[in-house]
């Protein structure tokens, strides 16, 4: 399992690398955002027991899920991302390797054992028993072993990402082809202007002389 795991670390690293030069979020942006996503499934997951025990594990579980959430407001909560990253950053600007990758292998090793372990288990669980509680205790399991192999990462160093640095190119060439049809069009008028206000007088003359004619064409009629 050791070499699963450095071989699993050796590719999540990859990834997390890729994905930072694409975006310019780091594995600790990562790391947070799947750690929110357990911290909902978490929830949902209590809300279900809550609605399917009795009195005293409601009360139990509601404690426990107040406590948890002050808790997350007091660790993870608490500070920012920017925070970790420049922690990370500093780190790898040092020449130093994460220390988690040594400190937490045995729990990686241990959570990636359970997936392994339990999946088909929690799958006759949820099939055949109808056990409500099995995909998210599994999806639980999963999102934990991933943020650990996450936390296990080295960060490149700050780098703007080619997606944001293509969305800023693209912009200032929108707004440049705006700004140039809207030159066109001044120019347009500008350079039309005299001949429409031109067109403009000629029809004004022309009507005036087809209403200074009419009035000569009753009085010779009146005359005959």
């Amino acid at each position: 399992m050791i070499y699963i795991d450095s071989a699993i670390l050796d590719l999540t690293e990859w990834f997390c690398r890729r994905f930072q030069l694409l975006t310019g979020r780091t594995n600790v942006w990562l790391a947070v955002q799947f750690t929110n996503l357990s911290i909902i499934v978490y929830f949902v997951w209590a809300g279900v027991y809550f609605w399917s025990s009795g009195v005293l594990a409601r009360i139990a579980l509601g404690l426990f899920c107040t406590a948890l959430l002050y808790g997350l407001t007091q660790t993870i909560f608490k500070e920012p991302i920017e925070a970790y990253e420049n922690d990370a950053y500093r780190r790898v600007a040092k020449g130093f390797r994460n220390p988690r990758r040594v400190r937490d292998a045995r729990l990686r090793i241990a959570f990636l054992t359970l997936c392994l372990v339990l999946f088909y288990p929690m799958l006759l669980a949820y099939v055949h028993l109808r056990v409500r509680m099995a995909p998210l205790t599994y999806f639980l399991i999963v999102l934990t072993t991933v943020v650990l192999y996450l936390l296990a990462c080295d960060p490149l160093p700050p780098c703007a990402g080619k997606v944001r640095e293509w969305l800023r190119g693209s912009a200032p060439s929108q707004l440049a082809a705006s700004e140039s049809s809207i030159g066109d069009t001044s120019q347009y008028v500008s350079d039309h202007g005299d001949v429409i206000e031109g067109a403009g007088i000629r029809r004004a003359a022309h009507r005036g002389v087809e209403s200074g004619r009419r009035p000569t064409r009753a009085r010779s009629s009146s005359h005959s």
